[in-house]
C-alpha cells in the first residue's frame, strides 16, 4: 500500500470517528428501538452460513456491530474489528446493553493478523458497503485467508458494483431514471468526497467530513481471493436492499426492499461464499 493510500485511509479512520455520533442518533439504525440485528440480513446469508454454534466468527468492518450481534445471538463465539476507534467502543456498548458476548477489536483491516494476535477463525463474515475502503483487494484477501483455519470459510455479502455505478441521486437537470453515473470497474484513483451528510439520516457531521472509496468490480474480487488460496463456492445476486436507495422503491415480504414491478431486476447486492 502506498504512503497516499495510507493517508487516505487514515482520513476514513477520522470520518468513520465523526460520523459514529450521527450515526447512533439516526432513525436508519434505530438504536433506540427494541434491538433486531438479523434484519440487516438476507435470509440467503443464513442458508450460505448455515449452523455457526460454538464456531469462532470474526466480523471485519463491523462499524456499530449491528450485524455483529446476530452471530453471537446464534451461538458463535463473535470478534468484531473495525478500524474506527469511535466505533468500536459504541458497538461494545451497544452489545453490553444487548447481553451479546462479542468482542470488538480496534484496527486496520490490514493489520488484523497482529491485532488479533494470530487467532484464527472458522468463519469470517464482511461487506454492506466495507470493500469500498479498501484500496487493494489483493492484500485484502491475503489477509482473510491468513485468518482462516484450514476449512474455514469467508463471506461477502456487498453491494454489487452495479448499484455503485448507477449513484444514488440524479445530476441536476436530469429525471429519476437510473442511470451510470459513476465506474463499475476499479483501477482509477480513489474517489474523493467531501460531505457534511452520511447515508443515514440526523445532523450534519462535524470536523472530518473527507472519505476516500475505491471502486471494485466483481473479477477483481473474486480474483483477490482465488489468488489468496481461496475457492469459490457459491455466488448469488440480489435484487433487494435493507433500505430504500431510491425513492421508487417497494417494500417486500422480507422487509427489505427492491424496483417496482414493470423495471428491470438487476443486481444491488451479492452473497460470496468462499473457504480456504
Amino acid at each position: 500500500m502506498t504512503d497516499e493510500h495510507e493517508r487516505m485511509m487514515r482520513a476514513n479512520q477520522a470520518n468513520w470517528d465523526a460520523r459514529t455520533p450521527v450515526h447512533l442518533a439516526s432513525r436508519f439504525y434505530g438504536l433506540g428501538e427494541k434491538l433486531d440485528p438479523a434484519r440487516w440480513f438476507a435470509a440467503f446469508e443464513w442458508e450460505d452460513l448455515g449452523d455457526l454454534a460454538g464456531l469462532d466468527v470474526l466480523h471485519l468492518q463491523c462499524h456499530l456491530g449491528t450485524e455483529t450481534i446476530a452471530f453471537a445471538e446464534r451461538g458463535a463465539r463473535t470478534v468484531g474489528l473495525d478500524i474506527s476507534e469511535a466505533s468500536v467502543a459504541a458497538a461494545a456498548g451497544i452489545a453490553a446493553r444487548a447481553g451479546a458476548d462479542v468482542t470488538y477489536v480496534r484496527a486496520n483491516v490490514y493489520d488484523a493478523v497482529e491485532a488479533l494476535d494470530g487467532r484464527r477463525f472458522d468463519v469470517i463474515y464482511t461487506g454492506k458497503g466495507a470493500l469500498c475502503y479498501l484500496p487493494d483487494l489483493d492484500r485484502w484477501a491475503t489477509v482473510a485467508a491468513q485468518l482462516l483455519r484450514t476449512g474455514g470459510r469467508l463471506y461477502l455479502a456487498e453491494f454489487h458494483p452495479l448499484l455503485n455505478a448507477l449513484g444514488p441521486k440524479p445530476a441536476e437537470g436530469e429525471g429519476t431514471e437510473l442511470l451510470l453515473r459513476h465506474d463499475y470497474l476499479g483501477g482509477r484513483d480513489a474517489v474523493h468526497r467531501n460531505a457534511t451528510y452520511t447515508y443515514t439520516d440526523g445532523p450534519a457531521v462535524e470536523g472530518a467530513t473527507d472519505s476516500y472509496e475505491w471502486m471494485h468490480g466483481m473479477d477483481e474480487v473474486i480474483n483477490a481471493l482465488t489468488t489468496a488460496g481461496l475457492g469459490i463456492r457459491r455466488l448469488r445476486e440480489s435484487d433487494e436492499l435493507p433500505w430504500p436507495r431510491w425513492p421508487q422503491m417497494v417494500r417486500t415480504p422480507s422487509g427489505w426492499w427492491r424496483l417496482p414491478e414493470g423495471e428491470p431486476r438487476i443486481p444491488l447486492l451479492y452473497g460470496l461464499l468462499a473457504s480456504r
